[in-house]
């Protein structure tokens, strides 16, 4: 008897382990009547959830659901029901061995690249020849907002990294970069810039000194934060003409959600209304937590 369907499948779908879809060759119609009718009353290994039918030049994603499912189900049991997730024309097939595919930001991109997005089922034969799939893709934007240099942007990195090895929700990171150069070239020119240490690619045509070295008090210009500022009236006992760099100060309440550092923070994360905020010498496993509050949140929302 077949048992009333699942629910529809959300956006951004990824099976939680690939191990849940069965790959089987299949030769017969195309339609949603032939392909649940080719499947019910045949038997499906006990961790399957999905079949994958792939034809010569087609597939077709159908999930599926067996007698004693529960929470010790046998080997092998008939499968009871079955419903389309895609038909042949929505669900399209990436062979990529570069792809993790245990990884949703990492399918999504697969999609991204070969041209499907969020009506497609996207099926990727990955790394070591496992295959998973992506439904519905639509990655959740986070937008980075960092300083540079040096560059590249190092948190944009550590999210790069965090969302590769972590099962996250799909994300795409937008990278906004605050140039510290730049800024400095478009305030009143001064003759001696202060800035907060030696970093790499800091090069300026004025004559440069470094707030951590505590050189000989001269008529500067500061191009840093308010920690700067702060260390600048201890060492000074005075609050010098400054330039801003803080990504903080430049968040504005209809932005998107945003990951960025603060040298105000010393440990944890904070929140500001949709931004997570990490300290600059953010590890990664401050900015694997900003990320997932900033993608669950988005996914309940």
């Amino acid at each position: 008897m077949r048992s009333r369907p699942e629910a529809r499948l959300p956006a951004n779908f990824v099976p939680a382990a690939y191990r849940e879809v069965s790959v089987q060759p299949y030769s017969g119609g195309w339609d949603e009547a032939a392909l649940t009718a080719h499947l019910i009353g045949r038997d499906a290994y006990r961790t399957t959830r999905f079949v994958l039918l792939e034809g010569a030049d087609r597939s077709a994603l159908v999930r599926v659901s067996r007698e004693n499912s529960g929470s010790s189900p046998p080997l092998f049991s008939a499968i009871e029901s079955a419903e389309v997730v895609a038909l042949s024309e929505r669900c399209h097939l990436v062979a990529d061995p570069n792809v993790d595919v245990g990884n949703p930001t990492a399918l999504a991109r697969a999609a991204a690249a070969n041209g499907f997005g969020a009506e497609d089922t996207v099926v990727v034969r990955g790394q070591d020849s496992h295959v998973n799939f992506i439904h519905r893709p639509e990655p959740t934007p986070i937008r980075v907002l960092d300083l540079v240099p040096p560059s590249p942007s190092k948190l944009a990195r550590v999210a790069a990294e965090a969302l590769a090895y972590r099962n996250l929700p799909a994300a795409e990171l937008r990278l906004e970069t605050l140039d510290v150069r730049e800024l400095a070239r478009e305030a009143t020119p001064a003759e001696t810039l202060l800035i907060p240490c030696r970093a790499s690619g800091l090069d300026f045509d004025q004559k440069t000194l470094f707030l951590d070295e505590r050189p000989a008090k001269q008529d500067w210009v500061l191009l840093g934060c308010e920690r700067s500022r702060q260390i600048h009236h201890h060492f000074y006992g005075d609050t010098p003409e400054s330039i801003e760099t803080c990504p903080r100060s430049r968040l504005a309440a209809d932005d998107p959600p945003t990951l960025l550092r603060c040298c105000l923070l010393e440990e944890g994360i904070e929140r500001e209304g949709p931004h997570a905020i990490v300290p600059w010498g953010a590890t990664h496993s401050q900015v694997e937590e900003a990320l997932t509050e900033l993608l669950e949140e988005r996914d309940d929302g």
